[in-house]
């Protein structure tokens, strides 16, 4: 082991010479090539969305193991230190902080909303553990070049990607089907406020007339939509924007039909194709409805995605959701890193990473995500939008991304905003 002492060759030392013959450091050098990888994963594990945690988590252990079955790296394994945030940012701070110094972890995993994501990555920032975001979508995470750190990286999608694909998918109909007025309803927090206007704006910039009639910022986890339902309702639009997700985009869709709110309304639901949100909602919206792919096993049309999602289901006994995919690449990549530096080192992490290609079962550069280095978020996942429809496989019609024009796109956005 690259002129260290193996646990098994202390073992052989103590009984030829005896315990007392054997100097002090050695005994710490065996116990760090022998001890665990402690890994720390903060997340909602309770409440209306805590399918959120369950399946991220999931999504982490399908991956670590496998790392620990195949003996991990020098014969140390991962071992997955969890806590519940119930999505309070204060709880995901202090728990951050105490997953580092308390619980000894060098590798954070963050599967946190938006929020809550914010202020454990501040907590990283100041610290020397490695953060992996898995689960925060909002863009300014990473392209706010004053919130980027050396130790901060992220593997899940990001919603102003999902934002230039919608708005020209939604421009598309809008524009065949005379759809010119327009209502929205997002969460009032960072990634609601964030997604709404950047959808909004791609679906006028593509040529589609937008008459914006009405706005919903409804709080996270509210469980009661009946103003925002009738505020709505009131302004008679032919299309909604719904940044909701998990059990807040059910309740609002299981609301809205009781008052009819769908009846005659296109939906346009970025987080609506996901596994859990599809089988939980009682009745999908009448007039129709179209989702960005969150999760679903038939896109991208690819072996090892549908072997992924079925390896998910049979340890799990559930289909995976987006945070399980977003997870999964996570993982891999820390996973890798570990691989290729002999080292569970944050630094020595950190810069493996960067720029990094992993195989994911969303990838699209031959079957693999990228790490982008100048920002350390991932690009070339899985992105299209489609029709939902109530049963397997969900989402159909797919229209996928043109990577070039996303990123291209992305560029001129951060001019505009002063990011570039």
């Amino acid at each position: 082991m690259n002129g260290s002492v193996s646990r098994r060759s202390v073992i052989a030392a103590g009984v030829s010479v005896g315990m007392s013959g054997l100097a002090p450091g050695v005994f710490r050098q065996a116990h760090a090539e022998s001890r665990p990888i402690k890994v720390g994963l903060t997340s909602i594990f309770s409440g209306r969305v805590a399918q959120l945690g369950i399946t991220t988590k999931n999504g982490l252990l399908l991956e670590f193991e496998a790392f620990n079955a195949a003996g991990g790296v020098g014969g140390r394994t991962i071992e997955l230190v969890d806590r519940d945030s119930k999505g309070k940012p204060e709880d995901a701070a202090r728990l951050t902080r105490e997953l580092i110094e308390s619980e000894g972890c060098d590798i954070i995993f963050c599967g946190e909303a938006s929020g809550s994501a914010f202020a454990a990555h501040e907590v990283a920032r100041s610290s020397r553990a490695l953060l992996m975001h898995v689960i925060s979508e909002t863009t300014q995470l990473t392209a706010d070049a004053k919130l980027r750190s050396w130790n901060s990286f992220r593997s899940a999608r990001q919603a102003l990607h999902d934002s230039i694909v919608g708005g020209a998918f939604a421009a598309k109909i809008a524009k065949e089907q005379g759809l010119t007025r327009w209502a929205t309803i997002a969460a009032d927090y960072a990634y609601g406020r964030e997604a709404t206007p950047e959808f909004m704006g791609y679906v006028e910039s593509n040529g589609a007339k937008v008459e914006l009639v009405a706005e919903s910022w409804p709080k996270l986890f509210q469980p009661d939509y009946t103003d925002s339902i009738t505020k709505i309702l009131q302004s008679r639009p032919q299309a909604l924007f719904c940044g909701l997700w998990g059990g807040d985009l059910v309740s609002f869709i299981d609301q809205g039909n009781l008052f009819g709110l769908f009846d005659n309304v296109r939906v346009f639901a970025i987080h609506l194709a996901d596994y859990t949100t599809l089988m939980s909602v009682k009745q999908l919206p009448a007039a129709g409805a179209f989702s960005s792919n969150r999760y679903v096993s038939v896109f991208p049309s690819r072996s090892e995605n549908a072997s992924w999602s079925e390896a998910y289901n049979k340890r799990f006994g559930s289909k995976p959701t987006n945070w399980s995919w977003e997870a999964c690449v996570g993982a891999r990549f820390v996973i890798d890193a570990i691989r290729r530096t002999n080292s569970a080192e944050p630094a020595k992490l950190a810069e493996a990473i960067k720029g990094m290609q992993v195989a994911a079962p969303v990838g699209m550069r031959d079957g693999k995500t990228v790490m982008r280095s100048e920002d350390q978020t991932i690009v070339d996942y899985a992105l299209g939008w489609g029709r939902i429809v109530p049963n397997d496989p969900y989402l159909v019609d797919v229209q996928p991304a043109d990577w070039s024009e996303v990123l291209r796109l992305e560029t001129d956005w951060k001019r505009r905003v002063g990011f570039g």
